[in-house]
């Protein structure tokens, strides 16, 4: 028996929650973004006045503002969304109990075993919720329904603003051949260029390709993508609250001003491996390798990874192992924009098992003492908040971006714009 699986994506999220503030700019363009006095100015989310200028999502303030001269900033409110995100994974979880969040705007539902109690029909369903998420937020969604996941989040992409799309088992391909590769999930700008060398251009002519070749070109994913295009993908949807194996942890930032001497390169990555480590531990997570991306001012981008001797979850242990990646990649002075650290090759604390260097200057008794450190912190956090405790350059940090967002929290029109 087929399943019925709906996929939830609120529309233009980060946008909508911003404007339920501002109900006389609906109509008008508006873009939620980093500071625009600083260079975290990317576009977070635009609203649909905003798409028709062809602002998109990642691009840099200035970019959307060539494309769109009136837009409208709003600075980003990220407990709101979280606020509101719960109380919409509230709402699905009255039609089922296996509600699955992609992200913080999106959920797919496996209604199959409920439906019966609320009249039988996906679709029907399906406009029931948006209807219910229309009434109780203020907000928008738009839902695909369809028998696995791959396709019902196509279905709620087809659609836009405020819809419900259905792919059927009898007569999906009539809808999913013909669009772009692009759509199906997972596959992005590289795999799509690929793609189009060997003449794959829709999702019907990767449906119909060999799965050797597309194994020889992606490896594993490849088989993957070959499934996802024949509707073969069936994979389950998880209960809420239950997460999906953690497979890296990382975190970055774009910079207020390029970094040029090896002691800021320090400062910001003993803030961002901090950060990583911390993330680990609450995953109860050891990693066996690391991975720095930089980024330039001309944007260009370099990613570089290495093995560690010795599994670890320590901020001092992560933040050496990038240090030594990032000496041995990057010319100062270069100017350096962005960095993200990255914590790979993760496994449980109960399947860790740390391997000593004889030859290494780091005793079990520095050892001890850097776990008992960093637990301490950790401690402090859970009790006092994220921000009890820090680095130093973590604390200088946290209040020049107070300061920041203190002068920033409200809309910025086109006139004030610097």
């Amino acid at each position: 028996m087929p399943r019925t699986i709906l996929h939830c994506d609120m529309n233009s999220f980060y946008a909508s929650v911003e404007l339920l503030q501002y109900p006389e700019l609906r109509r008008k363009p508006v873009a939620v973004c980093g500071d625009p006095t600083s260079r975290h100015g990317i576009i977070l989310a635009k609203n649909e006045a905003a798409k028709k200028y062809g602002v998109v999502t990642a691009e840099t303030i200035w970019q959307a503002r060539r494309k769109c001269p009136g837009l409208i900033l709003l600075p980003p409110h990220r407990e709101g969304y979280s606020a509101y995100s719960k109380q919409i994974n509230a709402i699905y979880g009255r039609y089922t109990d296996l509600v699955e969040p992609f992200s913080i705007d999106e959920s797919w539902l496996d209604i199959t075993g409920s439906m019966h109690l609320f009249g039988g029909n996906g679709k029907a369903i399906a406009d029931e919720i948006r209807a219910a998420v229309r009434k109780e937020t203020g907000l928008t969604c738009s839902v695909g329904v369809s028998f696995n996941k791959i396709f019902a989040k196509l279905g709620s992409d087809y659609k836009k603003p405020d819809a419900t799309t259905v792919l059927s088992p009898d007569c999906w391909r009539e809808t999913v051949f013909p669009l772009p590769v692009s759509s199906l999930l997972f596959v992005g700008k590289t795999a799509s260029k690929t793609l189009h060398q060997y003449g794959i251009d829709t999702i019907g002519q990767l449906a119909q390709s060999s799965p050797a070749m597309l194994q020889e070109l992606f490896g594993k994913m490849g088989q993957q993508l070959y499934e996802y295009a024949n509707g073969l993908e069936h994979a389950p949807v998880r209960p809420y609250g239950e997460r999906a194996p953690v497979k890296s942890v990382g975190n970055g930032t774009t910079f207020s001003h390029d970094l040029t001497c090896w002691e800021d390169v320090l400062r910001h990555i003993t803030i961002l491996s901090d950060t990583v480590a911390v993330r680990l531990r609450q995953h109860g997570l050891y990693c066996t390798g690391v991975q720095v991306m930089i980024r330039d001012p001309s944007f260009r981008t370099i990613t570089r990874q290495k093995q560690l001797p010795h599994s670890t979850h320590l901020a001092r242990d992560i933040t050496a192992a990038c240090m030594e990646l990032l000496h041995s990649s990057w010319q100062m002075p270069h100017p350096i924009r962005m960095l993200t650290v990255t914590a790979l090759n993760l496994a449980p604390a109960d399947q860790w098992s740390q391997q000593l260097n004889l030859f290494s200057a780091v005793s079990s008794e520095q050892e001890h003492r850097a776990e008992q450190l960093e637990g301490a912190m950790d401690q402090i956090r859970a009790k006092f908040g994220a921000g009890a405790i820090a680095y130093g350059a973590a604390f200088a940090e946290q209040q020049l971006r107070k300061s920041q967002k203190k002068k920033n929290d409200g809309p910025v029109f086109p006139e004030s714009n610097p």
